[in-house]
């Protein structure tokens, strides 16, 4: 995979000033990539990657995953995008 992304700063952006700065736990807060607000991974369901559970009502919970927030995978949701259109582009 192409790490031409790394340190640049289309990769990363951080709204600290945004109510709900951090809207996860578990990521550093001088790190956090608030470039993935709402993660594209959302709609792959249980092929996302990510650590989630879904509710009673079947919605799927993502407040335990930390997978869009850190600046490292970047290269990872742009990958598993590229992926689920690939995939989606092969369908009638």
């Amino acid at each position: 995979m192409d790490e031409s992304w790394r340190d640049k700063n289309y990769s990363h952006f951080s709204h600290r000033d945004c109510e709900f700065f951090p809207c996860h736990q578990g990521v550093d807060a001088a790190s956090f990539n608030c470039l993935f607000c709402y993660c594209p991974l959302y709609l792959m369901g249980d092929q996302c990657g990510g650590k989630f559970t879904y509710t009673a009502s079947g919605i799927k919970d993502c407040s335990g995953c930390t997978i869009p927030h850190r600046p490292e995978n970047y290269g990872y949701i742009i990958r598993k995008f590229s992926e689920a259109a690939a995939e989606q582009s092969r369908k009638p």
